[in-house]
């Protein structure tokens, strides 16, 4: 089922359905190019644990505030 443009956008967590608060910014060095960042939504609960995952294989960039 696709999201519908009305729908707030989701934490990327397995199993959330909360609304999401952060983009956490990554890439793979091995497979992107420096400047490519692609984007998974946090909630206010799975931000860290989304944010230490990425971190620990050096792919998080950064975490900002989801616009």
């Amino acid at each position: 089922m696709s999201e519908q443009p009305d729908d707030p956008a989701r934490c990327s967590a397995r199993g959330c359905q909360a609304p999401a608060v952060h983009e956490l910014r990554w890439n793979n060095p091995k497979l992107h190019t420096a400047d490519r960042r692609k984007v998974w939504l946090a909630c206010e609960e799975h931000r860290q644990s989304l944010s230490d995952f990425l971190a620990a294989r050096n792919f998080l960039r950064e975490v900002a505030p989801y616009q």
